[in-house]
């Protein structure tokens, strides 16, 4: 499940392309609807699993939990899935991915011996050899030790330019909410009387040395309101300068509670110094404002598009029609405009990239000189590059063929500079370096995890209920035609499955005889923003219709039969796993749901839940109820139905996806009695572990349960 995210306009924190961004919408009223009814816990006899770390419903996971381990976890074969498992993730062979700040390279680093990790550094020439010289400047095992913490890394952001400054945040258990503190990167010790931040859902950012932007819980305001919105987001944000108390930061912006977030940013670019104001009504609406001595000036923009500023342009990727003078543009495409001249009301556009029936745009990012666009055509990598200002497009970079490429960093006010990553299901990722528009290299290379050379991935298309071709990978060994398959999916958000390395799938399933399957269900972003935009709300059932397309057309063409095929998903993914469960039951023989949502009536007032009603629709309004009510699998358990066997898992320490959607189910089930099996682990926040030992666990639990179920089944 995402989490909101601001579009930050400094380099130090900006993607290389705006994820849905938290805006800055004008002014709305609480008033949701008219026709409004109740989320009415009184037919629920398991609110009381909502108490997420009461000791009645920590007795309850303890009990569930051991059952679950004492069957998964007694065969050689779960050890071995374990250790190799483990062994994929704290191998010194990975690469070390980076970020350049500055003269240095970072990297955040775990293995065997720092298993909460290290935050490092080193030089490009030191890199580029094969045993960096690792300067470390913060131990996360040592601090957790002195400081008896469980603290797990979840970020630096550094100071531009100089980068001798860092706000660090770290959560307890790998939840959201976070402390923030100030790092002297020079001395390697925390800053007397620096930023800091208590526990929570906080953005942060530099304006300079001695001031930042704030948005946290600052307890109740003036208006009488909380500071967070429903969502649990910050509603206010302030401008905190150095030796004040948090207290005494200026108000900058005000939002709704109503709101998902808001927030400011400070753009560092040489010459082009300006901050930003943003609001968000919902996950994928909002407005974007310049702030210039104290006058917020909006960026008019359709609130549903992603927007950048840079320099000189105005980047702007439509998630709907816009009409711009006398042309409008389809969804997906992305143009660019003289920022000034739109200020002023011009609206000259240039398109540099326009989506077809097969093609959309994936990712652009930005370098010193050039733009480069990342294109999906069906669901495969294409990448072109443009040079900034006239537009002309330049040389593609000799990136590898079939394989998907992801940017993973540039340095938009400095250089050409530009770190790649490409990937496919058999190949293992390697680090390309070289600048956009010119040579690039392999510079680092991740080794192989399992054994590709008798393994091959196709695509196939199925067709949906109403006509639409749904794609899909299939990965297995050259000498399986039939058998057990484990289907993948996720279909929520725009978040597009591109093909990837399988290290642990690879070795854990592929290597030992599994068919796995990756389905490019609607709700993703695979065919643009409209893939994802028809299966929002309303059109929610076409993501559970393709999904159960892929798994009869995988029985229909003969790779498995419903009682060999299981699915998976987390999250997002773990809704659509509850959704087969209970829609779907008869096309599976097992089923792994992580980190669920899973009762759809009270979703929305469960930690963060509020902030995906733009994805879902509300709950509380009649008309909206009525087709969520339609699939909340909750609501459609029965004690006369058959179910295919299924595992749950969840993380207590999950402040994103409440613990209780995984624990209600499990509950349920057992009252109308079923057979499910329970995991939940105290630590782990929303990717469900602290660690890659937790990790380890917890993917050698799944495969061993599939192994259990569908990989019993004789053909």
């Amino acid at each position: 499940m995402p989490v909101p995210q601001i579009r930050w306009t400094n380099r130090e924190d900006r993607p290389t392309r705006d994820p849905p961004r938290i805006g800055q919408n004008g002014p709305v009223t609480d008033d949701k609807s008219t026709d409004t009814i109740a989320s009415d816990p009184t037919d629920d006899p398991y609110l009381w699993l909502e108490d997420v770390t009461g000791e009645t419903a920590l007795d309850w996971v303890r009990a569930h939990n051991q059952p679950t381990v004492d069957d998964l976890t007694a065969s050689d074969r779960f050890a071995e899935l374990q250790e190799q498992t483990l062994a994929i993730l704290d191998t010194d062979d990975r690469i070390p991915y980076v970020r350049r700040r500055g003269e240095y390279l970072y990297n955040f680093w775990r293995d065997a011996t720092n298993p909460r990790g290290l935050w490092r550094r080193t030089t490009l020439d030191s890199y580029l050899t094969e045993t960096p010289n690792w300067d470390v400047l913060i131990d996360v095992d040592t601090l957790a030790s002195i400081e008896d913490e469980n603290w797990v890394w979840s970020g630096a952001t550094m100071l531009y330019p100089d980068y001798d400054r860092a706000l660090i945040s770290l959560s307890r258990g790998g939840a959201d909410a976070t402390v923030v503190r100030e790092y002297d990167v020079t001395t390697r010790g925390w800053v007397t009387d620096g930023f800091t931040l208590p526990e929570n859902k906080s953005s942060v950012g530099w304006i300079d040395r001695d001031t930042v932007y704030v948005g946290t819980d600052f307890g109740e305001q003036l208006d009488g309101r909380p500071s967070l919105t429903s969502s649990g987001y910050p509603r206010v944000v302030k401008r905190w300068s150095r030796h004040t108390s948090l207290d005494a930061a200026t108000t900058v912006f005000t939002g709704e509670v109503t709101d998902v977030a808001v927030g400011a940013t400070h753009d560092h670019t040489p010459g082009y110094e300006r901050d930003f104001l943003s609001r968000s009504t919902d996950f994928y609406n909002s407005e974007l404002y310049e702030l210039r001595d104290g006058e917020s000036i909006r960026v008019n923009v359709p609130t549903d598009a992603h927007a950048g500023v840079h320099r000189d342009w105005l980047f702007v990727m439509t998630r709907s029609e816009w009409t711009v003078g006398d042309e409008t543009h389809p969804t997906g495409t992305l143009l660019v405009f003289d920022y000034a001249a739109f200020l002023d009301g011009h609206r000259d556009a240039r398109v540099l990239f326009s989506p077809d029936a097969h093609t959309s745009l994936q990712d652009y990012a930005l370098t010193r000189t050039h733009l480069i666009i990342v294109t999906l055509h069906d669901v495969q990598t294409q990448v072109s590059v443009r040079t900034l200002g006239d537009w002309a497009e330049a040389t593609t970079p000799g990136l590898p063929a079939l394989a998907t490429i992801t940017v993973l960093d540039t340095d938009p006010d400095e250089s050409d500079e530009v770190f790649w990553s490409a990937s496919s299901f058999t190949t293992p990722p390697s680090l390309l370096h070289g600048d956009a528009g010119g040579d690039v290299d392999v510079i680092k290379q991740s080794p192989a995890f399992f054994d590709a050379d008798d393994v091959t991935a196709e695509q196939r298309f199925a067709t949906s209920d109403d006509g639409t071709q749904v794609p899909y990978f299939i990965v297995r060994r050259n000498d399986v035609t039939t058998g057990p398959t484990l289907l993948y999916g996720y279909g929520g958000f725009e978040n597009s499955l591109t093909p990837g390395y399988l290290a642990i799938a690879g070795r854990s399933w592929v290597e030992r005889g599994g068919i796995y399957v990756i389905a490019n269900i609607r709700g993703g972003g695979e065919y643009g923003p409209s893939w994802h935009t028809q299966a929002m709300k309303a059109g929610r059932h076409k993501v559970y219709e393709d999904f159960a397309a892929v798994a009869r057309a995988l029985v229909t063409d003969g790779l498995t039969t419903p009682p060999q095929l299981a699915a998976q998903g987390g999250s997002n993914g773990g809704l659509l796993m509850g959704v087969m469960l209970t829609r779907y039951p008869e096309l599976f023989g097992a089923l792994v749901c992580q980190v669920p949502l899973i009762d759809m009536k009270r979703y929305h007032l469960l930690l963060a839940g509020a902030s995906w009603i733009a994805e879902y629709g509300d709950p509380d309004k009649a008309e909206e109820w009525e087709y969520l009510g339609a699939y909340s699998p909750y609501q459609h358990l029965s004690a006369d139905a058959t179910y295919p066997r299924i595992l749950v898992t969840t993380s207590t320490r999950d402040d994103r996806v409440h613990p209780a959607h995984a624990r209600k189910l499990v509950a349920r089930l057992e009252e109308y009695g079923h057979q499910v099996q329970y995991y939940e682990n105290i630590e782990g926040g929303h990717g469900g572990a602290a660690d890659n030992k937790q990790a380890a666990f917890k993917s050698a639990l799944a495969y061993e349960f599939l192994w259990q179920t569908v990989g019993s089944v004789a053909n």
